[in-house]
């Protein structure tokens, strides 16, 4: 779950870590009021949860609370990247001296967290990245120690800090990891840190990314969730406890298990189908949840034919044919289906589909093909 800048700023100042004067407004006539309260120069900067706000005009600085309001009306009439833009945060403008790059995420190949720095601030770190990569250090982080005070001096020295900044700079990567840790993040980015004119160390941008499956301990988090960033099919699936993702492609489908949902998909780009979703249904699921995931596949028009791909383990695949009947008459599809069940109850969840004329199939690989050849005849 992506969090707003607001949402991330307020939190990284939870642990520590300063953050400008600011708040967020909904109306031009708020964000005025919030720029009288700061006086002087101010920032308007859009709150979507896309990149490139300022390169799409969502980002300007205003001298005074009158140009304020006429550039929080302006951001507010956008729609970035396909988003609206609801909300401005109007934070007091910084005189900026220089601008530092610092972040953790997860690296999966060490099993550790990791902190980067980079003294090219400012900038997409994955352009520096790719380009550039020795300007980056990275420092990974033992979970049972976190951070330590010589790996912060380390970083400091790797960035040709200023030692006059280095005890700042070690209590706001302590509070980034702080932040980082004890609310599951995937990522906890300030980018950019900046030394100001009057020499403070200030967060002037914050993204996090929570990781949706710490949400159950982090209730006040989930109530931040921005549904306008998410597809429709993706808010409802989450009702119903669907793992769904929304691709590209025209054959929908519908798998009980991660892994195999994988492989469903690999198995029809392999006979030139291409996916339009990932949709894992999980173990147990019964006929109410079967219906619901399909109800969700076929509400997106690109599918021209549907894949059931079902190892019935812990998943009954008689309940799973059940529930894919049910939603065929609450839906009456219009689109081929083509049904593997291999497991518990397979028989009997074939016999009810084949009485229904569905497709069935046997293997993945049939499956796949007829899917395939259903989607292209459509």
């Amino acid at each position: 779950m992506k969090l707003h800048e607001y949402q991330s700023k307020q939190l990284f100042s939870k642990y520590g870590v300063p953050i400008p004067k600011g708040r967020v407004a909904a109306t031009a006539s708020e964000a005025k009021q919030i720029a009288e309260e700061l006086g002087g120069r101010v920032v308007i900067k859009s709150q979507v949860l896309v990149g490139g706000r300022g390169k799409a005009g969502g980002i300007k600085v205003a001298k005074d609370p009158g140009e304020a309001e006429t550039l929080a009306t302006q951001i507010l009439a956008m729609t970035i990247k396909s988003l609206p833009v609801r909300k401005v945060l109007v934070d007091e403008a910084a005189d900026i001296a220089q601008e530092i790059y610092l972040g953790i995420t997860n690296d999966r190949a060490a099993k550790k967290p990791v902190m980067m720095a980079s003294a090219a601030g400012g900038v997409d770190i994955e352009e520096v990245a790719a380009t550039t990569p020795e300007k980056i250090i990275k420092i990974h982080i033992d979970p049972l120690l976190g951070l330590r005070d010589y790996q912060t001096r380390d970083i400091a020295a790797f960035i040709d800090l200023p030692r006059d900044y280095w005890r700042d700079f070690g209590r706001i990567a302590n509070g980034l990891w702080q932040a980082y840790s004890a609310n599951d993040a995937t990522l906890a980015e300030i980018n950019p840190l900046v030394i100001t004119r009057d020499k403070r160390l200030v967060a002037l941008d914050g993204k996090m990314l929570i990781d949706d499956n710490a949400l159950f301990r982090h209730g006040d988090l989930a109530d931040m969730r921005d549904l306008d960033e998410e597809a429709p099919a993706e808010t409802e699936a989450r009702k119903y406890g669907l793992s769904f993702i929304k691709l590209d492609g025209n054959i929908g489908c519908m798998v009980n298990g991660a892994g195999l949902a994988m492989t469903s998909m690999d198995i029809l780009k392999l006979f030139g189908g291409e996916p339009a979703n990932f949709l894992d249904i999980g173990g147990g699921a019964g006929a109410e949840k079967v219906a619901a995931a399909m109800r969700i596949i076929l509400s997106d028009p690109n599918v021209k034919a549907v894949l059931y791909n079902i190892f019935g383990g812990i998943t009954r695949c008689d309940e799973v044919a059940r529930g894919i009947l049910v939603a065929m008459e609450e839906v009456k599809p219009k689109v081929p289906m083509v049904v593997r069940l291999v497991g518990t109850n397979a028989e009997e969840g074939r016999k009810l589909l084949a009485d229904a004329n569905m497709i069935t199939a046997e293997t993945l690989a049939d499956a796949a093909q007829k899917a395939v050849a259903a989607a292209q005849a459509a």
